[in-house]
């Protein structure tokens, strides 16, 4: 049965979460919670990322010194979040005992820790991440314990939700602020070097300013509608690839894998969006082909005009964003061009399993 003075401290770290809306100091807050509920005094926390998957250390409490010596051990996947990903984390409480196989792989250093109790983070059916706890004179959790970990799983997953909202509010005001004074004062400057550009009709300076001005105006409203909306729309990637080719009025050959997660989805599109967007400004064809597989690589290739690779043309703006966008996933961008020879991008985004 659960004591007073342990519901009070549910009571007050609940408190805390409702005041808090830095992420790293709730669950710092979760750690130091469990530590003073069950004297689990060593804890990490796994979070995952919405676009790739992959798993990032978000907090920590009282690393072993080998952890900390040979930090290369708190990368990567491990056996705890291979079996989350999986959807078996499963135990009393949907929280589970496990052999940590990171302090497996030391040979000193562990602070005689072997195993942890993983606590997973969801809200309904989306994985956000994991909180570890651990403490050196390990023993079995009872049911009231465990049930104690999941409270405060489920305190952490809504502060983890709370957190990740706020940040999609924080897109939206910067859309605003984005149409509001960036995309106006370009669409003004391009106003000015019309008027200038019907005066001075010869002036190649003027016309390459307004050109190099639209295409950034261009890009400024379509970061907007970017920040604000979801670019799959509910669709599968499929779906929105063949939409946006409507749009951009690209005939698309379209060769598919598989379904894939999300997150993957997500990224692929992105990148997608910038290559066929090139395609139908500046390849000098209306026809691509996109070729998905299951290692995932996405590649887009055209018959069009291509470019010098050391002489980038002045809106190619894209190139830029793509390589970005395969980085934050996790993943590499390559690019094949030569003039006269088409351009091709592959992307390669790793599954994390």
């Amino acid at each position: 049965m659960t004591s007073q003075r342990d519901l009070a401290t549910l009571n007050t770290f609940a408190q805390a979460l409702s005041h808090s809306i830095d992420l790293g100091q709730v669950l710092r807050t979760a750690l130091d919670t469990v530590a003073e509920l069950l004297a689990l005094d060593t804890g990490w926390v796994w979070l995952l990322d919405e676009t790739s998957g992959a798993a990032r250390l978000a907090a920590s409490r009282n690393l072993p010194p080998g952890l900390i010596a040979r930090s290369e051990l708190m990368e990567g996947s491990c056996y705890c979040l291979n079996t989350y990903r999986a959807g078996d984390l499963r135990g009393a409480a949907n929280v589970n005992v496990v052999w940590c196989s990171r302090l497996d792989q030391l040979v000193e250093g562990t602070n005689g820790l072997q195993c942890h109790a993983s606590i997973p983070l969801y809200v309904d059916d989306r994985k956000l991440g994991i909180v570890n706890v651990a403490s050196r004179d390990w023993r079995e959790l009872s049911g009231e314990e465990l049930d104690l970990l999941y409270t405060i799983g489920a305190l952490v997953s809504l502060s983890v939700e709370r957190s990740r909202l706020a940040a999609v509010e924080e897109r939206n005001r910067i859309a605003r602020d984005m149409h509001d004074t960036l995309a106006q004062s370009l669409a003004a400057i391009a106003m000015q070097l019309e008027t200038a550009d019907a005066l001075t009709p010869d002036s190649a300076h003027v016309r390459r300013a307004l050109a190099l001005t639209r295409s950034t105006l261009a890009e400024a409203r379509r970061s907007v509608l970017d920040l604000r909306a979801a670019p799959l729309d509910g669709r599968d990637l499929g779906g929105a690839l063949r939409a946006l080719a409507e749009q951009l009025g690209v005939s698309l050959t379209l060769a598919e894998s598989p379904t894939l997660p999300p997150a993957v989805e997500l990224a692929l599109y992105r990148i997608a969006r910038e290559a066929l967007t090139n395609v139908s400004r500046h390849s000098g064809t209306k026809s691509a082909s996109v070729i998905i597989d299951g290692a995932v690589r996405m590649r887009i290739a055209d018959r069009g005009a291509g470019f010098d690779q050391a002489k980038i043309p002045p809106g190619h703006f894209g190139l830029v964003g793509m390589t970005e966008n395969a980085r934050l996933a996790g993943g590499t961008l390559t690019v094949e061009s030569a003039p006269g020879q088409g351009t091709t991008i592959t992307a390669h985004i790793p599954l994390i399993r």
